[in-house]
């Protein structure tokens, strides 16, 4: 047993001193381990976020020997143990002295650490780079905007410089090609018997049809063409145009359809459609040189409103999709946003005109509809055509049965034609199939025949007429005088007066300048039995 006397000997055993060093011991001990264990439960939970994280786990520990000297404290009032708690002071003196000297050489780095208040003005400072950098990158896309949104724009003042241009020419243009083509024809049929001549006469008319077709795809790229849109079942269109191809196109390439089977109806002039597909399947040829596959696919697609966003053109909603693509050499992206432009190509010079996209483009646009392409260099080129959808059923193509290109008749038929050329031209073909004709080269005129009581059948008329009066208004006025006179139009370029809104106004018969015999023939039957 130990000789030496506890530590309450010394207090006299007096009550109130020692319950007050035990009590403050107590509490004291409490906070050091209260130190320790929050110290270690932070350095656990932050170990790879702490900095000076070995320093604070000495002073925990130094914290928890403290602790243990404060209950030994308490213990030697009753129990002479001075030999532990000096053991356990014996351990704590090294320890305090390495917190110590850390502490004096980690003094340089801890006076440099941050305020709080330097902290929240780092944030401050940092939040507001923060919102000038969203600010700016808002005004970066906002410019990109700007700058699509003028791209646009100067694209759609292209399209209608191109437009105006074209309706300035197309109508003195087409009316010389008329003459050139219905001559070159009789002139054919006459020579057909000296084939040099003959040869001749084809190259002037491959020519004058060459001209004819530059006009119409400039016409369609300025959505200046008369369309005459219907609910279309665009799978069957798209199978008899896979049908037609087949010859078109060559054995080497492979032509693959995926039809959707719920496909809706969609609101499109279906021989305009057939020719859009035309040349995009022989731009899809001309890039498959050494053949390969193309797919004509047809799906339901909706365009969202960030799409719309993207694209200013577009309106959101659901749409036709019909996809033509190929495995071809592909465009490159450098050159994707001028593929649409009229007159520009990547093939070959002599290879093509530039105006099959153009084409395309112009006609999808005026219809209310979307074109999309994308294209990747060695893999091939998609062209997406998204139709405006029909309310209704598709309805069924109307057949001129029993009515051919040679067929003539014995009425009376007043043309008005302002141009001499084209006029003569007209009467000799008009005479040539047995109809009784009588011209006039303006509507007053022409109304000056009407009212002599003079039996006239039909009227074919020029819309774009001089004095004032164009053609749809001298028939208006015609109809008053003579409601069962029946009309058909002629015209190079329509304008306003039987197209609005890129459509033919119901009801209307418009046969396009030039024109061969046999159409001219078969509109006249057309239009005597309508």
């Amino acid at each position: 047993m130990s000789t030496l006397m506890p530590h309450g000997a010394c207090l006299l055993w007096q009550p109130e001193l020692i319950w007050i060093n035990v009590v403050s011991d107590a509490f004291v001990a409490i906070s050091f381990f209260a130190t320790s264990l929050v110290l270690a439960i932070f350095i656990a939970r932050r170990r790879r976020q702490v900095m000076f994280s070995g320093v604070l786990l000495a002073f925990g520990l130094f914290a928890a020997l403290c602790g243990v000297t404060r209950l030994f404290s308490i213990l030697t009032i009753w129990v002479p143990a001075y030999e532990i708690e000096a053991l356990t002071k014996g351990l704590l003196a090294p320890i305090s002295l390495a917190i110590t000297v850390a502490l004096f050489f980690l003094l340089p780095r801890i006076l440099v650490l941050p305020t709080r208040i330097q902290l929240a003005e780092a944030y401050a400072a940092l939040e507001k780079e923060v919102s000038q950098r969203r600010k700016a990158e808002a005004m970066v896309r906002r410019f990109q905007e700007i700058e699509a949104h003028e791209a646009q724009v100067r694209q759609a003042q292209k399209m209608e410089a191109i437009g105006q241009l074209t309706g300035g020419v197309a109508h003195d243009f087409n009316n010389i090609l008329t003459v050139i083509t219905g001559t070159i024809e009789i002139l054919g049929d006459a020579v057909k018997d000296r084939p040099h001549l003959a040869q001749i006469a084809d190259l002037i008319a491959s020519a004058a049809a060459r001209g004819a077709d530059l006009t119409k795809h400039l016409l369609a790229f300025g959505r200046r063409q008369p369309l005459q849109p219907r609910s279309t079942d665009i799978n069957a269109l798209v199978v008899d145009a896979a049908r037609l191809l087949r010859p078109t196109l060559g054995e080497d390439i492979e032509i693959e359809s995926m039809l959707a089977h719920d496909l809706k109806p969609a609101l499109i002039d279906p021989s305009q459609l057939s020719t859009a597909i035309l040349n995009l399947a022989l731009n899809a040829r001309d890039a498959m040189p050494g053949g390969g596959k193309l797919t004509l696919e047809t799906r339901n697609a909706v365009l969202d409103e960030d799409y719309a966003r993207a694209n200013n053109e577009v309106r959101p909603g659901n749409y036709v999709m019909l996809a033509v693509s190929d495995t071809g050499h592909g465009i490159p992206s450098n050159l994707l946003h001028k593929v649409f432009e009229p007159f520009f190509t990547t093939k070959d010079a002599g290879r093509g005109s530039g105006l099959g996209l153009s084409m395309v483009y112009g006609f999808v646009k005026q219809s209310d509809g979307h074109v999309n392409i994308y294209s990747e260099e060695g893999h091939g080129t998609t062209v997406r055509l998204y139709l405006p959808l029909a309310s209704g059923a598709p309805e069924a193509v109307a057949a001129d049965a029993g009515i051919s290109g040679n067929e003539g008749g014995d009425e009376f038929i007043l043309v008005v034609e302002d141009d001499a050329l084209v006029r003569e031209y007209v009467m000799t073909q008009i005479g040539r199939f047995g109809y009784q004709t009588v011209a006039a080269s303006n509507a007053a005129e022409a109304l000056a025949i009407i009212d002599r009581g003079e039996r006239i059948d039909l009227l074919f008329t020029d819309v774009m007429l001089p004095g004032g009066m164009n053609g749809r208004q001298l028939a208006t006025e015609a109809l008053k005088r003579r409601p069962a006179l029946k009309v058909l139009y002629t015209s190079g370029y329509t304008e306003n007066a039987l197209v609005h809104h890129g459509r033919l106004d119901p009801g209307v018969l418009l046969l396009p300048k030039p024109y061969v015999s046999a159409d001219l023939a078969r509109m006249l039957r057309i239009a005597l039995m309508s």
